[in-house]
């Protein structure tokens, strides 16, 4: 069957350009993939047996984005179009990056260095699909296939390793049995791979409809060298009447559970880490582990920076572990104390990952756990919408208020404000300017 493939103006623009001027080009790699599948490209990569400097000639902008390995950015307008000259790559000494690249005028030497069957098609209006390596075969086995032999493609760059899971996660699509095999031999491989992009290479996958293949990645050794903790958890039972897996396999239940965000799925990945320290088993032989959200927040923490993440995700992620088991009692009052902990914005986040903790683990008392979790999203937004106090912002004293009364600046003005909310949280009506000076003003300034 023929495959015509839609593309935008500008890349036909790009590949007419170059062949008008007597050259191949092609679209390649995960544009040709996506569009096969129906998906939406990200970017629209094209190769082609132009020279970098020829391809420079033919356009009035460009950039040399990786003009070493044969890469130039066509600019057109806003928008910037990697075009890669066809090319051999050396060998390989960092297990990230060829030592040097040969220029080639054969497609074929082009594709056959890619790193899986499905991202090494190329496509041209003119002359259709190309497609060397059984990449359309394995579309419709819904494989991830090396292309060529796996343990040289691995070899080559060791974080095709975690790309076959993340793609076998985003796709919903099987790794294929010696691609599998080479993956678990050459694991300890990405010991030479940046922080920055394993974290990418996890983010992708824990944000991909399948985030389960986690455990493809502890099966064949992955965590063991990038995400050790996880492998911890793995091993830890959980003999409890709330839990029916290991601590490591609740945790990936629960990944599972949440939506597809950033910050959830992180979250409910970290949220039991701190679980192997705090295991103990009690004289019936049910496992507790107390304290285990401080010190789980203490290890997102130390991984979070381990693997160079931003700090916004960063601090909501361990706010939403510190407190992923907080306690609330059924009143406006109990809420309105939780609000003030997390954050307005963070509680219903936090009502989420109750949620998901919820559902990987046993049935034992899960409606009422889910019932207590509506109940407390009901009274947040009654509480929200009365407009409640939950924060300083929206105390009806400033620290200003404390200095006119008398009070000298410092920390004591912070710790009066801190008993002036306590009090409000417990009774909103008390939020008025002349009740709080008149109680908590210290006596001395009166």
């Amino acid at each position: 069957m023929a495959i015509t493939i839609k593309l935008p103006d500008k890349v036909k623009q790009i590949l007419n350009t170059l062949e008008n001027a007597g050259f191949e080009a092609y679209i390649v790699g995960g544009c040709v993939r996506d569009s096969i599948l129906g998906r939406k490209p990200e970017d629209w990569d094209i190769t082609t047996s132009a020279k970098p400097e020829q391809v420079k000639a033919l356009f009035r902008r460009t950039v040399d984005t990786g003009i070493r390995h044969g890469t130039v950015t066509v600019m057109l307008g806003s928008e910037g179009f990697e075009v890669t000259t066809y090319r051999i790559d050396g060998k390989y000494e960092d297990g990230r990056h060829p030592k040097d690249v040969t220029f080639t005028a054969s497609l074929e030497e082009d594709l056959k260095r890619r790193d899986f069957t499905i991202n090494a098609m190329a496509y041209n209006p003119e002359r259709g699909l190309v497609d060397l390596f059984g990449g359309m075969n394995d579309i419709e086995r819904r494989l991830i296939r090396a292309v060529g032999d796996p343990v040289s493609r691995f070899t080559e760059d060791a974080l095709r390793i975690m790309r076959a899971v993340r793609f076998s996660a985003q796709l919903d699509y099987t790794i294929e049995p010696s691609t599998l095999s080479a993956i678990a031999e050459m694991a300890p491989n990405l010991r030479k791979v940046s922080a920055e992009r394993i974290c990418t290479e996890l983010t992708k996958l824990l944000i991909s409809p399948h985030p389960g293949e986690l455990m493809t990645m502890y099966q064949t050794g992955i965590t063991a060298i990038i995400l050790p903790e996880l492998d911890a958890c793995m091993v830890t039972p959980s003999n409890n009447p709330h839990h029916i897996y290991s601590v490591g396999e609740h945790i990936i239940h629960s990944v599972e559970a949440v939506r597809a965000d950033r910050v959830l799925r992180y979250t409910m990945l970290f949220h039991d880490f701190g679980k192997p320290r705090c295991h103990f088993t009690d004289e019936n032989g049910i496992d507790h582990f107390p304290g285990h959200a401080r010190v789980s927040a203490e290890i997102a923490v130390h991984v979070m920076k381990r693997l160079k993440f931003d700090n916004d995700t960063l601090n909501k992620v361990e706010l939403l572990v510190a407190n992923h088991d907080l306690r609330m009692d059924q009143t406006a009052r109990s809420v309105r104390r939780g609000i003030a902990r997390v954050g307005k914005d963070m509680f219903p986040l936090l009502m989420e990952v109750k949620v998901a903790d919820g559902a990987a683990q046993a049935p034992y008392r899960l409606a009422e756990k889910k019932a207590d979790v509506d109940r407390w999203m009901k009274l947040y937004r009654e509480i929200t919408a009365r407009g409640d106090c939950i924060g300083l912002d929206q105390l009806s004293v400033s620290g200003k208020d404390l200095i006119d009364a008398g009070m000298k600046p410092g920390p004591e003005i912070g710790r009066v404000l801190g008993r002036m909310l306590q009090d409000v949280l417990d009774e909103p009506k008390h939020n008025n300017k002349d009740y709080l000076l008149s109680v908590y003003i210290p006596k001395k300034y009166s």
